[in-house]
């Protein structure tokens, strides 16, 4: 049992954060332990199915949250080896240079980082390496500069996003190719040759890849560190609470359930929280003790706080001419990330999503009832469907927060309006441009089925923010190194340690970060 020894490090969560930290240490030699609350996602024709992921989630977590009402509502988060990135969409996006910064918004203030973005400018290059990102820095005007090239050329447009991009250059835009996580080898026209991995398919966001050609964390970190004799994994380990010595400066047990319905303490020298950023808050808090009694690492009472997700919208425009796209996420348009002509406020950013397919359209349909022609079918409608994500920022307010109820229930308060103006700004920019990109100008509808079914809080996917880290120890719970400033020896390395979140994808800072967290650990070990 791996409950019999003692290990240098446990690592507790397989995502972007634990998986890539677990494999920046397995070189090292070290004693590693990767604790896994899901097991391996079943390969089954489903991943690929819109009404199994999409309309009916089977894939997520069977759990209920609760809202600041008390009202429970099922949270989009899943728990498998990879974590949330077997769902993600694979974009992998720097923040910009100004995220790192104050920055200025009309609903508030997005706080500066105790780092900035030269920090993490070389981890950023290696996260793209090691993750296979396909892009072309230079082409996003927003973006900070890079000390590498993507590892792959961007994936080609299929020719209608082609003419997308072309359409907004013509007004005076600066689309640019998406940079994105894949296996993907291409011939000179864009299609996947013979010995790539991924097939330019349809499946390419929110689904599972049944090729393991996306870049998830399993399938590019998790998969070959456990190739490493020095490292373990035990799936089916939900981790219930952190044990300290007599101190409280040490962790000296983690204590999990297993699969088997026995519980077994784990003990480290070094312990890495990953659990995405609600649950990590939840099992620092859920650990509290004589020592800690606002829960392990909370003395500044910032734990749970400062939820963030941003605000999003899945939108979808119906284009006049047939869209036969198969492979749509390959293009974004950053103009209007940090301010407009008409705004002095960031408004956000907007990118492609996978292309919708008649299930998902089926699913929407009582939503959408009379805002689309009768005399157009769900099939026909979806052939002409053009999607877009709509990304905005929103901010670190410390009553947007996760607490537990005296059953251990958990419960998350969020303020839903907190600094909308700019993405509803966003969404007037493109709403006004349809005409001019071949789109009917008065359909453009909300996709919710790639957010969520029920309540907007259920959409966690870009969780972030609970675990701060910073340099005042009565402001923050990790230093800059992303350590407890109370306890000696513990880690959070997920989206926990966040700041604020700008408006890109935080899949790439996390990994970035963890690659940066586990050079010092591999360090400290030395």
């Amino acid at each position: 049992m791996a409950g019999d020894q003692h290990y240098d490090v446990v690592v507790i969560g397989t995502g972007a954060g634990g998986g890539t930290l677990a494999h920046r240490l397995a070189p090292t030699g070290k004693r590693i332990l990767v604790l896994e609350r899901g097991d391996y996602l079943p390969r089954e024709r489903d991943n690929w199915d819109s009404t199994a992921v999409f309309v009916k989630g089977k894939y997520r977590a069977p759990e209920y949250w609760y809202d600041k009402d008390g009202n429970a509502f099922p949270p989009e988060v899943n728990y498998y080896v990879g974590g949330n990135t077997k769902f993600y969409g694979a974009a992998l996006f720097r923040l910009r240079p100004e995220d790192f910064g104050e920055l200025r918004h009309h609903g508030g203030v997005s706080p500066a980082w105790p780092i900035d973005y030269q920090d993490l400018e070389p981890y950023y290059t290696q996260a793209e390496q090691l993750y296979r990102v396909h892009g072309r820095h230079g082409e996003d005007p927003t973006a900070g500069p890079a000390s590498a090239d993507y590892p792959f050329p961007p994936v080609e447009h299929e020719p209608r996003i082609q003419q997308l991009s072309d359409d907004l250059e013509k007004h005076g835009l600066h689309p640019f190719h998406l940079p994105i996580g894949v296996n993907l080898i291409q011939d000179d026209q864009g299609r996947a040759v013979h010995g790539s991995a991924c097939i330019r398919c349809d499946r390419v966001d929110g689904f599972p890849c049944l090729l393991g050609a996306k870049s998830d964390a399993q399938v590019i970190c998790v998969d070959p560190a456990l190739e490493h004799d020095n490292v373990t994994m035990v799936t089916r380990a939900d981790v219930r609470r952190l044990e300290t010595d007599p101190t409280g400066r040490s962790v000296t047990g983690v204590v999990a359930e297993l699969g088997d319905g026995s519980t077994a303490t784990f003990a480290a020298d070094v312990v890495v929280v990953a659990c995405g950023a609600v649950n990590s808050a939840v099992l620092l808090l859920r650990s509290a003790n004589d020592k800690h009694p606002g829960g392990l690492a909370n003395s500044s009472g910032t734990v749970g706080r400062h939820y963030m997700r941003h605000n999003n919208l899945a939108l979808m425009a119906v284009s006049k001419e047939p869209n036969p796209t198969l492979f749509q996420k390959t293009l974004a348009v950053n103009d209007w990330y940090l301010g407009a002509d008409d705004w002095d406020y960031p408004l956000g950013g907007i990118q492609m999503l996978g292309k919708s397919d008649a299930e998902q359209i089926h699913g929407e349909a009582p939503r959408w009832a009379g805002a689309v022609s009768p005399d157009m079918p769900f099939e026909v409608l979806a052939h002409h469907a053009v999607d877009f994500w709509l990304c905005g920022e929103d901010l670190p307010h410390p009553d947007n927060r996760v607490t537990l109820d005296a059953d251990g229930g958990i419960h998350l308060a969020l303020d839903e309006k907190n600094n909308t103006a700019g993405l509803k700004r966003l969404r007037h920019k493109l709403q006004g441009m349809l005409g001019q990109l071949g789109m009917h100008p008065h359909h453009l509808l909300s996709h919710s089925i790639y957010l969520h079914k029920g309540m907007p809080i259920g959409a966690t996917a870009h969780q972030a923010g609970t675990v701060r880290f910073g340099t005042d120890p009565a402001a923050s719970a990790l230093d800059v190194n992303c350590r407890a400033h109370d306890v000696d020896n513990l880690y959070v390395v997920d989206t926990s340690f966040f700041p604020s979140i700008g408006a890109v994808n935080p899949s790439l800072t996390a990994i970035a970060n963890a690659l940066r967290v586990g050079d010092h650990i591999a360090d400290r070990l030395r």
